[in-house]
């Protein structure tokens, strides 16, 4: 089979067997891949005419299998035809094929005549069209290349499809059906030298010609794949020779040999001309100036020694006349203390960072002597954007996003975009190849005119000027011409469900009156029963859909459906495609690159019975189908709702990466940002104190939490790697990597090659790779990939300092095309059982068993020793949206707090923590955990001051001089630290009281519901559900904030109304018994009234958010008022009855 020939040793690897194999004489199973094609007129067209099945499965498809040759020296396509053309024709049915899968099912290819009603017109993209066959009876059509026009394998320009073309070279004897001779074939060697790509060094004699091949990876994933010409393996040439590569290498053979004959390999020197370079850094640290870190450090002592002090003094004073009152005032205020130092101890370090991006541009993307052409030698970036819902998450706002990373300024051709639906919804689908198409014009546009933001969405609902510092003449017809463009996808887009529905209920009509002849048929003139057709949904080839059914049926429902792959948009080409100046296009593309970045469609198989892990499950499914496919060293994590506002952002993050010690990185976190909230931030969704304060602080320690969204990865850390050069630690400390513990090795005896890849604590001069199937599964393809990641995602060796670096230019070689194989290897790996009895989830990829496997990711990562950076740009990074209504605000917070309870009561517990976690680190994490607990004081806390009122006592027997010094001081300290915070962070005075007041807010209500799930769930095994946070706005489009001021009623309401009332009435009962008191006790009275006013100014916006739109009270507001009236007065009444009277009702007198 001819897609198969160029690509058998690399599906033998990952279907069958290893090299491993053949030497233990074991037989390889011949492995399978099921692909099937109808043509647009309802002709069966063979993959290979002599493995044509004549017994078909199902209608639709054609089934053939495909026989894989398990060694390179059998392959059945040995003629002279050219493998570059093969290549891209396979590549192109790999995109327009849509490949399901999964547990108990054969893999299929369905190559579809078309992916949405409307035509595909970017060639990259599914569905592209080109030139009809001009074989005799077969109306497919011919493959394109980049520009759209017809790939012809023979000079004679013969038009013909890839299956008549496979069947010409495998069963014509390589004959053109045109010119009747021999297809012709190019020597790639000459092909790769006219490209003008670096070459190495002279290697000595006797090396295999894989090994004289012009770089030092060929691409992604070929490195570790035998050559058809002998069985040189890249990656034990790299990570297990001494084989050097060129200027620049981070390995340098002295006199320009290989050794030094005294088996001192180890000993490398550099070239004179690299150490006297200058060398240039591609981050700065920034330190807070010490006339605001130094007083702020101190605040933080003086506070501490002040808390100490009152606390002791509390505790000795106490208040004979209420002792139950100062008890629990007492130990709420100890826990108080002991939560605030844990919030501030990790502050003591905060840093700002910067980045210099022409530096990386210089150093990664500027012609030098190891790249001479000035291709770029960034890594690959694979970028996740996961989406579960369709109804709670708009496809419009998942697709705005894509559109923003196609769009993205980082380098086409090493980057790549996956999109995870979770819920296996046509309706996502669909939207992503409108999405697809559309950025055939949007992706040239914002390159042409260097466009900010490149979300469409957000960019055309700018409300500045969108013509400043535009300077080309063509931009307002540009504009305008796109804009109307972008309406029409949003039309479309919204009018998917209503498309899907229409053609889903044609096709079932059709299909059953189809199901009706058929009975009349077969049963003549005997009564016809009602023919029960299932109700599926189709696409729009006219076949059904293998994900979720609007209509749920068996195996097409959200928690059973196959597995699913498409290809949106093929890999790009390696060189820039100029674009021209054609009439048939919107807009002029001269000299702009048009091509687009690798677009895939991912849902991963679910069955009944096996726990899917929610998101988490689905993230870890796009680490290994990513792994297959493009295997980019750096992974960016994204919601569906959070875009790149910033174009520049992953290069930003790059420079990190790529810095010298970057290597030691496991991820960097951009802060998350958020458009559509209100102007006063009532609920404080912008969240700027910990984004700004609490963040920055643990960048100077050991580096930030994971949260969630915005984040670039380094791949291997999400494998569970240990870092390089990892600090060795004692044995027996608790740690989460293995129980069995090694001594010491030392370091010189130990090359950094060796230790690049490392698990647990073992200091092995390799891993043992038997274990690696345990813990990664069975796919060679994934496990194969690994070091390939490794290597990729080092810093350039550019200079003696940088350690584990790699050469320069090692990274502008084309990686390889796509094939079949390739993408059901990736339907393998995204199956409901590949994780049985693995490591994923427990320390590979996103960590399950929490509903914050973000946190608990970022946790296992620095427990091993791992640093994180935070990267705050000057123009943000990414934009999101956040709930602005007070339900799904409080929602939000109760998942969080639940997960940080569930952290808690596991082994993730930073008390547990290892060795390598720093301190102040293990503080912090320590924080997350225990925090929602401050909510169970914080409560009883907010009834002291009302029930100090009602008995007319106070948490101190007087209200004496000591009592209030210490007061004044812990609160003017207080408020002296936010200033200095405010300072030093950048935020607003009304952004730190916005989070006080929520503070208080969630604590009394969300967090004490997250404590007794937790408690629910560690006692009862009660599991802990929750739902996803929408993504849609209101549903009054004349209000921008609609949504705010819908009151949605909800049990976490409950505590902080009690709260509020219960203060109010407290203070009316103090005044009340003051005023009539014979001798008042105004002390006692000003002590509780001004508690309950703190208490009530921080619930002033859960208050307000009661009180629904402005303008228009609630009528509820009026009952709950006059209820409250009557019953204070009432209250009042029966406790202390007028003078003269015993009775209520009795007369009365002012005094």
């Amino acid at each position: 089979m001819a897609s198969k020939s160029f690509k058998a040793s690399r599906s033998s690897l990952s279907i069958s067997s290893d090299a491993g194999d053949s030497a233990h004489n074991r037989p390889p199973l011949p492995p399978t891949v099921t692909f099937g094609r109808r043509t647009s007129s309802g002709r069966y067209v063979s993959y290979s005419r002599d493995d044509l099945d004549s017994e078909l499965g199902s209608g639709e498809f054609m089934n053939y299998t495909v026989h894989i040759p398990p060694t390179p020296d059998n392959q059945p396509m040995d003629g002279p035809m050219d493998p570059s053309i093969s290549q891209k024709v396979e590549e192109q049915y790999v995109s327009n094929s849509l490949f399901t899968g999964g547990f108990n099912s054969v893999t299929r290819a369905h190559l579809m005549d078309k992916v949405i009603e409307s035509e595909a017109s970017h060639p990259q993209m599914a569905g592209a069209k080109g030139s009809s066959c001009a074989i005799l009876g077969c109306d497919a059509k011919v493959m394109s290349d980049e520009r759209g026009a017809d790939i012809l394998p023979c000079e004679c320009d013969f038009k013909i499809c890839r299956d008549c073309y496979l069947d010409a070279v495998k069963t014509g004897g390589g004959i053109c059906p045109g010119c009747k001779e021999q297809y012709k074939a190019l020597d790639l060697d000459e092909v790769a030298m006219e490209n003008g790509r670096p070459l190495p060094l002279p290697p000595p004699a006797g090396m295999s010609k894989m090994e004289r091949r012009l770089s030092l990876m060929k691409s992604t994933k070929s490195v570790l794949m035998r050559s058809q010409t002998g069985d040189f393996d890249h990656n034990r040439w790299l990570f297990e020779t001494r084989g050097t590569y060129g200027y620049g290498n981070a390995i340098w053979p002295k006199d320009g040999g290989f050794g030094n004959g005294n088996g001192k390999d180890d000993e490398v020197s550099e070239p004179q001309e690299l150490v006297s370079k200058p060398w240039r850094p591609l981050t700065r640290k920034l330190k807070i100036p010490a006339a605001v870190l130094s007083p702020y450090r101190l605040l933080i002592f003086i506070r501490m020694v002040a808390l100490g002090l009152f606390l002791a003094w509390r505790v000795t004073n106490k208040n004979e006349d209420a002792i139950w009152l100062w008890g629990m005032s007492v130990v709420c205020e100890i826990w108080f203390a002991f939560s605030w130092l844990l919030d501030q101890l990790p502050k003591l370090c905060p840093v700002n960072r910067s980045t210099d991006l022409s530096v990386l541009k210089e150093k990664f993307e500027t012609p030098s002597p190891n790249n001479p052409t000035g291709k770029s030698d960034l890594p690959g970036i694979d970028v996740f954007v996961s989406t579960a819902d369709p109804e709670k998450e708009p496809p419009l706002v998942t697709a705005n996003t894509i559109l923003s990373i196609l769009a993205a300024d980082y380098p086409v051709e090493k980057l790549s975009c996956y999109v995870s639906d979770d819920g296996g919804a046509l309706l996502t689908f669909e939207a992503m190849a409108e999405a697809a198409s559309f950025a055939n014009i949007w992706v040239p546009f914002c390159r042409k005119h260097d466009i900010e933001p490149r979300n469409p969405e957000s960019y055309f609902n700018l409300k500045r000027d969108p013509y400043k510092n535009k300077v080309k003449p063509d931009f307002v017809k540009d504009r305008r011409r796109v804009k109307r463009e972008y309406d029409e996808f949003k039309v479309r887009t919204n009018g998917l469900p209503d498309s899907i529905r229409r053609r889903s209920d044609a096709y079932h009509a059709r299909e059953e009156i189809k199901a009706m002849k058929l009975q009349r048929q077969n049963r003549h003139e005997e009564p016809v029963e009602t023919v029960k057709v299932p109700k599926a949904t189709w696409m729009a080839d006219g076949t059904h859909w293998p994900g979720t059914w609007m209509t749920p049926g068996p195996e097409h429902s959200k928690g059973d459906h196959a597995g699913i792959i498409q290809v949106m948009l093929k890999p790009p080409s390696d060189e820039p495609l100029q674009g021209t100046a054609d009439d048939a296009r919107l807009i002029d593309l001269t000299d702009v690159d048009i091509r687009l970045p690798l677009l895939v469609y991912v849902s991963r198989e679910k069955r009944p019975g096996y726990d899917h892990n929610k998101k988490a499950g689905a993230m870890n499914a796009l680490v290994r189908a990513s792994a297959i496919m493009s295997n980019g060293p750096f992974i960016l994590n994204l919601d569906c709702d959070h875009y790149i506002y910033n174009s520049q952002a992953m290069r930003e993050g790059m420079c990190f990466m790529m810095d010298r010690g970057g290597d030691r990185l496991c991820y960097v976190q951009f802060p998350q940002r958020f458009e559509g909230i209100d102007p006063s931030d009532r609920y404080a969704n912008h969240n700027t104190v910990f984004f700004d304060v609490n963040m920055r602080a643990l960048d100077g320690l050991q580096g930030p939490v994971y949260v969630g969204t915005g984040c670039l990865f380094r791949r291997i850390a999400l494998y569970g790697f240990d870092p390089p050069r990892s600090k060795e630690h004692h044995s027996g400390c608790c740690s989460c990597c293995f129980t069995r513990r090694k001594g010491r090795v030392s370091v010189a005896t130990n090359p950094e090659e060796h230790r690049a890849l490392r698990m647990g604590d073992s200091d092995d001069e390799e891993m043992n790779l038997s274990l690696l199937p345990k813990r990664f599964g069975n796919s060679n393809f994934l496990i194969d990939s690994i070091p390939v990641a490794e290597f990729q995602g080092r810093p350039l060796a550019d200079h003696p300092a940088v350690k584990n670096g790699r050469p320069p230019g090692a990274l502008t070689i084309p990686r390889d095309l796509l094939d079949a194989s390739t993408v059901a290897e990736a339907i393998s790996v995204i199956s409901c059982w590949y994780e049985d009895k693995t490591e994923w989830g427990n320390r590979v990829g996103w960590i399950y068993g929490s509903v914050t496997e973000d946190v608990v990711t970022g946790y296992r990562m620095h427990n091993r020793g791992w640093k994180s950076v935070y990267c705050v740009t000057k123009r943000d990074a990414f934009r999101g949206t956040a709930p602005i209504n007070l339900t799904d605000r409080l929602h939000q917070v109760l998942r969080w707090a639940t997960g940080s309870v569930e952290i808690f009561f596991s082994r993730n517990n930073a008390l547990l923590a290892s060795p390598r976690m720093k301190f102040l680190q293990r503080v912090a994490y320590l924080n997350v955990g225990i925090y929602p607990f401050t909510s169970i004081f914080l409560i009883v806390y907010c009834f002291l001051p009302a029930l100090s009122l009602f008995s007319g006592q106070f948490i101190v027997q007087t209200l004496n001089v000591t009592f209030l010094t210490y007061l004044l001081i812990i609160t003017v300290t207080l408020c002296m630290l936010a200033v200095l915070e405010i300072k030093w962070s950048g935020i607003e005075l009304e952004e730190w009281w916005r989070n006080e007041q929520f503070w208080l807010i969630g604590g009394t209500s969300a967090h004490l519901a997250a404590v007794l799930q937790g408690l629910l769930k560690v006692v009862a095994g009660i599991e802990i559900s929750f739902t996803l946070t929408s993504k849609s706005g209101g549903d009054d489009v004349d209000d921008e904030f609609a949504d705010l001021y819908t009151v949605k009623w909800t049990s976490l309401m409950i505590p902080p109304i009690t709260i509020m009332m219960t203060n109010l009435i407290g203070i009316a009962v103090g005044f009340s018994r003051t005023i009539y008191s014979v001798l008042p006790q105004w002390s006692r009275l000003l002590g509780g009234v001004f508690f309950s006013f703190w208490v009530l100014a921080h619930l002033y916006p859960f208050a307000k958010g009661l009180m629904g739109r402005r303008g228009r009270t609630p009528t509820i507001v009026f009952v709950w008022s006059g209820l409250i009236a009557i019953t204070i007065s009432l209250l009042w009444v029966a406790i202390n009855p007028p003078s003269g009277s015993t009775e209520i009702g009795g007369s009365f007198q002012f005094p």
